[in-house]
């Protein structure tokens, strides 16, 4: 059995759909999550003549891969940063436009496996859940200091969580009597507050509470509402992006992005439609493309995933 956290989702796919973009000589290729490298290397592998930048928020991380990477010297450029902030790290790299972007949302392998880093609800571990572990609050202090409506917002709206009221009702409770520290406490709490019939349904009850806490202290959704708008700009004519997303809210977020980017935007009616009004990406996929069962069966980790990809067109009319 392969060892997952070595194993890129949708590896060869993602690699197929950049590659007409990448195969031009002096292709800039961005990896918006580094994560342990598995498609950076891929992608440093299949186009020799390609340049890589690669974003990582987690210096663990950035470690890690640095070693993986380092046979292909200065072609691969690693730099500690959020993906949202692609932009100010381009201009600092002095790349004006870059011919593939590739996003692998959600935890790195890296992330789960390490338990001290309490991404996991599978094992008990400090609530902490940073991805940059340098800076911001952990998931302890979200359950032990946020209001409890904020709570239920938060399960709501990013664990898209039904039973939400009961489960921050138990968190308050418990934590008056004690601080939350550990994760294994909250995981209890959570199959002791859900209804039998809510038990039975979709996996593991904590999962939706962990993804709702996990995407609150990292502020993903934000950053990927910046990070996905600023990839497309970055995108040269014939460049290519291509996101992978693991859940609902992270796909329907991508998919207004390139849809928006797809669509004309001239007023109805006109007989001829400037250039201003045109589409400025194609899409390279009908709705999001699934992993297939073999994949699925090789690396469990690849099950939720969702691709899309996008070309760019036009250049944006000042």
């Amino acid at each position: 059995m392969t060892d997952s956290r070595h194993v890129p989702v949708m590896l060869q796919r993602c690699l197929d759909l950049l590659a007409p973009a990448l195969e031009r000589p002096g292709a800039v290729v961005v990896d918006c999550t580094l994560g342990l490298g598995g498609h950076s290397e891929a992608l440093l592998t299949r186009f020799p003549e390609a340049r890589l930048v690669a974003l990582d928020r987690d210096k663990e991380a950035l470690r890690l891969s640095g070693e993986r990477l380092a046979p292909f010297g200065d072609r691969a450029t690693l730099v500690h940063a959020v993906y949202d902030e692609l932009p100010e790290v381009l201009d600092r790299l002095g790349v004006p436009r870059v011919q593939g972007v590739l996003f692998d949302l959600g935890v790195s392998s890296m992330q789960l496996d390490e338990a001290d880093r309490g991404f996991a609800y599978a094992q008990d571990a400090p609530l902490d859940m940073r991805m940059d572990q340098s800076t911001g609050i952990s998931a302890a202090e979200v359950l032990n200091t946020y209001p409890p409506g904020e709570l239920v917002r938060l399960l709501r709206a990013y664990g898209e969580e039904k039973q939400a009221k009961r489960i921050v009702a138990a968190v308050v409770r418990e934590r008056e009597k004690e601080p939350f520290t550990n994760s294994a406490r909250l995981v209890e709490l959570i199959r002791d507050a859900l209804p039998q019939a809510a038990k039975r349904t979709g996996g593991n009850p904590a999962k939706r509470t962990f993804q709702a806490l996990r995407i609150e202290v990292n502020g993903e959704l934000a950053v990927l509402e910046r990070a996905i708008p600023a990839a497309v700009k970055a995108l040269d004519v014939g460049g290519r992006i291509a996101v992978l997303s693991y859940h609902s809210l992270e796909d329907r977020l991508v998919k207004q992005v390139f849809a928006a980017g797809a669509a004309s935007t001239a007023p109805p009616g006109l007989p001829v439609v400037p250039e201003r009004y045109q589409p400025r990406l194609k899409l390279l996929t009908r709705g999001a493309e699934l992993p297939s069962e073999e994949e699925i069966a090789e690396n469990r980790r690849a099950a939720p995933a969702r691709l899309r990809g996008a070309e760019r067109v036009r250049k944006d009319v000042e």
